[in-house]
């Protein structure tokens, strides 16, 4: 089996622990973070290859190192790799800049010490983004990823390397062979088994494509996939995210954000807040709302 190596310096502060700890919170089975490292299968030149990435110096000057197994070549292998980095583990921010503004934020201040170094736990590719967001419409997170998981052990690729079976998330094309009614019996509503065949046979005939969706900004980006049946604004905003690695988009209708941010940030008020005050709160945070937003929600998870 081929191997190569990727090193990775990230522009500010980083923490592998912190970023990776959602994956281990929400028990994701492709995604695996455990005893500080991180690993995970993915396509790469054809075939499959497992990332395995380490932090090595603390976050002030964490060097990231990956190591690519299976890998056709070189170029396979470090395209994958690199993509893991910026889309799964959000090293294409630039986290020193959007610490160096908000340093001082009475709202933000505290988190940013507190969790230093995390990053946007994302997907590897518009697709996964895509069936994360749909999954998690309007249910509990946990329930969205043990559904998730079902998917994945029936409809992902998958290897054994060093008496392990990895698996990887389910390709586009893959899916798009199932009907709707196959879709149904994954506890899936009918709205939803439906939305998840759509969009898969749009993403594997090149209707939905990655690739345009970076092109435009983000209100564009959001107004094309709502386009789409089954993608309202919050999941078109969450794919953003989660998926295009954006930095400026704050999805404000959000059950967490409404129910627990919005109090704690918008306090003293004669009537709970609403979306558009939300939206109209957070414009401070341009053009960092997507990190304000994970930095938030960490701080409620950790209790601080």
């Amino acid at each position: 089996m081929s191997s190569h190596e990727l090193v990775c310096a990230p522009r500010g502060a980083f923490s592998l622990v912190r970023t990776t700890a959602r994956f281990a919170r929400l028990g994701d089975t492709v995604s695996v973070a455990a005893d500080g490292a991180f690993a995970r299968l993915v396509h790469a030149g054809g075939g499959l290859a497992l990332v395995r990435v380490g932090q090595e110096g603390p976050p002030s000057r964490a060097r990231l190192r990956a190591a690519i197994e299976g890998a056709p070549d070189e170029a396979s292998a470090h395209a994958a790799a690199r993509r893991l980095l910026e889309r799964v583990l959000g090293t294409g921010a630039d986290l020193a800049a959007f610490a160096r503004a908000h340093a001082g934020d009475p709202l933000l201040g505290a988190a940013l010490r507190a969790h230093r170094g995390l990053r946007v736990a994302g997907s590897f590719d518009l697709f996964e983004a895509l069936v994360g967001a749909v999954l998690t419409q309007q249910v509990n997170l946990r329930f969205a990823y043990s559904i998730r998981a079902e998917l994945v052990r029936a409809f992902g690729a998958r290897r054994t390397i060093d008496g392990r079976e990895w698996y990887a998330f389910p390709t586009a094309e893959r899916l798009a062979c199932e009907s709707e009614a196959a879709l149904r019996a994954f506890r899936l509503s009918a709205a939803k088994a439906g939305a998840l065949a759509r969009l898969a046979r749009a993403c594997a005939e090149g209707e939905l494509e990655e690739g345009k969706l970076e092109a435009l900004s983000d209100e564009e980006a959001i107004a094309e996939l709502m386009r789409w049946k089954g993608i309202g604004r919050w999941t078109a905003e969450i794919v953003l995210i989660r998926g295009l690695a954006r930095l400026d988009v704050f999805p404000a209708g959000d059950l967490a954000v409404m129910k627990r941010l919005a109090p704690a940030w918008l306090p003293k008020r004669s009537k709970p807040a609403s979306e558009a005050d939300v939206r109209a709160f957070v414009d401070r945070w341009k053009p960092y709302r997507s990190l304000a937003l994970v930095y938030g929600l960490e701080s409620l998870a950790a209790g601080n």
